[in-house]
């Protein structure tokens, strides 16, 4: 036949496995299991597929995302991060009603707080008959009270 005389030169004609066959496969012996291809959960997912079909049309519409040129990419970024900090920015100039009224009520206590501490000051660095003269006029002011009702 034919496959007798074929010579060394032609032997490329004929198909050969590179792979050796798995020898389980002659004797069907129910009690092996067979090896199954697994399931990749990835490509079997409905995103994936989408995604994937989606790339691929971008690649021949020539939207492929790693077509941008360096210096694009480079200002795209500068832009991104500008906008950014403009918006950190806005966020702390912009302060809350709730935050501005408590600084103004803070800064009123601490204005209350000095005046207290200098009226204080200056009655101890008061002599000691301005003293007596304001504790004589308090008394006097009290007497009079008293006496009016």
């Amino acid at each position: 036949g034919l496959l007798e005389d074929t010579s060394p030169k032609d032997s490329y004609l004929i198909p050969r496995n590179i792979m050796a066959e798995p020898d389980y496969m002659e004797d069907d012996n129910p009690e092996l299991i067979r090896p199954q291809k697994l399931i990749n959960p990835v490509k079997t997912s409905r995103n994936h597929q989408d995604l994937h079909r989606e790339l691929l049309m971008n690649q021949k519409r020539g939207l492929a995302p790693q077509n941008k040129p360096e210096l694009q990419k480079v200002m795209e970024k500068r832009k991104r991060d500008q906008v950014i900090k403009q918006k950190e920015e806005e966020a702390q100039k912009k302060k809350s009603d709730l935050e501005i009224e408590l600084l103004k009520r803070q800064q009123k206590l601490e204005q209350l707080e000095l005046e207290k501490q200098k009226l204080q000051e200056e009655q101890e660095n008061a002599p000691e008959f301005v003293k007596v003269k304001g504790n004589l006029r308090r008394t006097g002011q009290e007497v009079a009270q008293a006496q009016e009702s």
